[in-house]
């Protein structure tokens, strides 16, 4: 039977139907391949914000992406802000957080996201070979890689029998215009400060740091206090074993002290570096990976390594610090969650003293 004009219309509108219906089905096919492939791509990748210098963050960075694929996005911070401009960003993004891990290069501003209900647990057999006092007993957050509130001090400027050997020695006016400091408003100045406020009470702390304003140069940074000391500009300042040791090993003269060893003195603020989870964190799984990999061995012994010599806080870790430790000096004891909950009260003061500092 031979097919009608009518007939052939209708079988090639059946044809051109069927063959639009596999088409549609294929551009849904490739979208949901394009849709698998761009959430597989954002999988592999991680926000940190990170107030450690990229100098020394970013190899890290760099060695946990050739392990894992995963890449890092850092944001950083300037030497003048460092914490506090990147905690007031996690705080302007509470409702919607771009940041998935915060890795700080102290404890008292990450204690205040904790305590503002910013911060998300992650338990992590990780953490098992760190000292209690260094971690979160909920797993909120982790200490690791310490550095020790130290005096550096110009051999050429300053004799042996009249080094300092105390934090009060900023305020002695024999040294009036030969110290430094870093302002205080930022960074493991500011903790230190908050760390002095707790420990000392309010009064005798406010006091001291109006006599340091009068007695020192009030510096951006700590690196800029410990290159002022390495020239001769100052006598000596309080500054980072981070900073120290570097001036010290290329030659400088200067010694790094300890200070507040002796009896009934407060001893030496060593201040680690902090890593936690974000609450809806937006790489969560790729966050839990980089909080393993940086309570690592192997992350601490990279710092340790490093320019900067920062202190392992892993009991696993065998490499010998080029710094002192809590181990083997005496180590101011400091109630970091009360230096945390003073903050506010202790930032105003310090904004009021020393935010027009040079």
């Amino acid at each position: 039977m031979s097919e009608t004009p009518a007939d052939s219309e209708k079988r090639g509108f059946e044809v051109q139907r069927s063959l639009g219906l596999w088409a549609g089905l294929g551009v849904l096919a490739l979208g949901a391949l394009w849709l698998f492939d761009v959430r597989t791509s954002e999988s592999q990748q991680v926000v940190v914000y990170t107030a450690l210098d990229q100098d020394f963050s970013q190899s890290i960075f760099d060695e946990f992406t050739r392990q894992t694929g995963i890449v890092v996005l850092g944001k950083f911070d300037t030497e003048s802000t460092k914490t506090v401009g990147l905690t007031q960003a996690i705080f302007a993004e509470r409702n919607r957080p771009r940041c998935d891990v915060f890795w700080n290069n102290e404890i008292v501003n990450t204690l205040r996201l904790h305590q503002a209900g910013l911060l998300s647990p992650y338990v992590t057999q990780s953490a098992a070979s760190f000292p209690v006092q260094y971690r979160s007993p909920q797993g909120v957050w982790y200490g690791f890689a310490a550095r020790a509130r130290v005096l550096i001090i110009n051999t050429d400027l300053v004799s042996e029998e009249d080094t300092p050997g105390s934090v009060r020695d900023l305020i002695d006016p024999v040294w009036k215009g030969k110290v430094g400091i870093a302002k205080p408003l930022a960074g493991t100045t500011a903790s230190h400060a908050a760390c002095l406020f707790t420990s000392w009470g309010e009064e005798r702390a406010a006091e001291f740091f109006r006599a340091v304003k009068k007695n020192a140069q009030v510096m951006s940074g700590n690196k800029q206090v410990a290159i002022a000391v390495a020239r001769g500009e100052l006598a000596f300042g309080l500054t980072d074993t981070d900073d120290a040791i570097i001036e010290l090993e290329q030659g400088r003269p200067v010694k790094i002290v300890y200070p507040d060893q002796g009896s009934g003195e407060l001893g030496t603020l060593f201040i680690p570096n902090t890593v936690a989870i974000l609450e809806d964190a937006p790489h969560r799984k790729s966050a839990e990976r980089l909080v393993d990999f940086l309570l690592s061995p192997q992350v601490e012994e990279m710092l340790a390594a490093g320019p900067s010599a920062q202190i392992p806080l892993n009991e696993t870790v065998k490499i010998q610090p080029r710094v002192e430790t809590p181990n083997s000096v005496k180590a101011m004891k400091v109630d970091f969650e009360e230096a945390a909950s003073q903050w506010q009260k202790v930032a105003a003061f310090l904004r009021n003293e020393f935010a027009a500092a040079d």
